[in-house]
């Protein structure tokens, strides 16, 4: 009941349908974990937007505990924390020793290095409720960020004409969950939480719309030249701004290589060759007796 008591019960009750959505939303990738484990390897898939959003989840729970009235805030932020951690685990876990590398650096540099500067920075620089607010638009700006990526895929559906790679419903859920957000934001007077859920709202409509005038187009493949394996890429584009990319074995196209032309080459130099040598053959044979001048 301490819950209620910090809260009005419109907020709390926005709040709980935030936790309830977010938490659909944070539990989309486990059918691309569940491809990884059944093929004991990443392929094609970036470790990047689990980064970010743990990245982002750590923030928010950084300004949740400072904040110390937004409890609903720290509810959805430890489940996001915990489970990116353990998308970020298993990816590592089934990633080659070089993606393995990379994805740790890139963990240690965010998610750590960055982290910590920030949480050092507004803690020794700035005091009491500066410090909150400081840190609330900092959390404000990566929301920002986050939310503002899945342009890249309204100009994908747009060129391609197609609703392939957005997804309705994970576009309908994000849109709800920014509704929902925004209104707990509103409601409890926090416009750090309100802002950014104002333009993943405007966002989520617009994929929303675009999904209604794109939805009977057909699949649309985007196929990658690779130097050593024959593979075509279908790129899956998220509304979380992950593009996946799933490799694909084609059979490669029959184009003839220079071994075969050469070889090819030389047959038919070959074949000129005996056949010029039976001609002469068939000319010495009708005249035996001429000798050449």
């Amino acid at each position: 009941m301490a819950v209620l008591s910090t809260h009005q019960p419109l907020a709390f009750a926005f709040g709980l349908l935030g936790n309830i959505i977010s938490v659909l939303v944070y539990l989309a990738p486990v059918p691309t974990f569940l491809r990884i484990y059944r093929k004991k390897s990443t392929e094609g898939f970036h470790s990047l937007p689990y980064l970010v959003a743990l990245f982002s989840s750590m923030l928010w729970l950084h300004y949740a505990m400072l904040k110390k009235d937004v409890f609903l805030l720290v509810t959805i932020n430890v489940f996001g924390c915990a489970i990116e951690t353990i998308y970020i685990f298993l990816y590592m876990f089934y990633a080659s020793k070089e993606i393995r590398v990379s994805t740790f650096r890139l963990l240690v540099s965010m998610n750590i290095a960055l982290f910590s500067s920030i949480v050092l920075f507004t803690h020794f620089l700035m005091k009491g409720s500066i410090r909150v607010q400081v840190l609330g638009w900092i959390c404000v700006a990566v929301s920002v960020s986050v939310f503002a990526s899945p342009l890249s895929i309204v100009a994908q559906v747009v060129r391609t004409r197609s609703v392939e790679f957005m997804p309705f419903t994970l576009s309908f859920f994000l849109t709800l969950s920014a509704v929902m957000w925004f209104a707990y934001g509103f409601t409890t007077k926090n416009m750090c939480v309100a802002l950014p859920n104002i333009l993943g709202f405007i966002l989520g409509l617009l994929q929303m719309l675009l999904y209604a005038i794109y939805r009977k187009a057909k699949v649309v493949v985007i196929e990658e030249k690779l130097p050593e394996k024959n593979l075509k890429s279908i790129v899956i584009l998220s509304t979380l701004g992950n593009s996946e990319v799933y490799p694909v074995d084609v059979r490669p196209e029959s184009e003839p290589d220079e071994n075969k032309v050469a070889k090819e080459q030389e047959q038919i130099e070959e074949g000129s060759k005996k056949s010029n040598e039976r001609s002469l053959e068939t000319s010495n044979d009708l005249n035996p007796n001429e000798i050449a001048v």
